[in-house]
């Protein structure tokens, strides 16, 4: 009676290697772009949470904005990227940016993104 061994050989090793090494090459070069979006979202949240930032004068919000990112060690935004505008009530803070990075080759990911909170909190008075 012959016994055939199952199982994956060397080469099928080899090819699913490959496979999810570049998965995870591609996962660590988008991450760090990501990461950094949640930052600037996490930082407009942090400002719309500041008490009295809608009578604020929009360099005072910016400065408070760049403060918060600066901890998060972002390289991406920069003050022109920044668009604070009057609304009803307050201001509204946008944040439009565009990050360019190697991937393989003269091959480039680009993440375009885009990000808005309404700055509506008055003082306590």
């Amino acid at each position: 009676m012959k016994r055939n061994q199952s199982g994956m050989t060397l080469l099928g090793f080899l090819l699913v290697l490959v496979v999810v090494g570049f998965a995870a090459f591609i996962a660590m070069r988008l991450f760090p772009m990501y990461q950094e979006f949640y930052a600037v979202k996490s930082s407009l949240k942090g400002v719309a949470a500041e008490p009295g930032e809608s009578d604020m004068d929009p360099a005072k919000i910016q400065d408070l904005f760049f403060r918060r990112l600066y901890i998060n060690y972002s390289e991406s935004v920069k003050p022109s990227h920044v668009k604070i505008e009057r609304m009803d009530g307050g201001w509204k803070m946008s944040v439009s940016y565009e990050v360019r990075r190697p991937l393989v080759g003269n091959l480039d990911v680009v993440g375009k993104f885009d990000a808005s909170e309404p700055l509506t909190r008055r003082a306590p008075e």
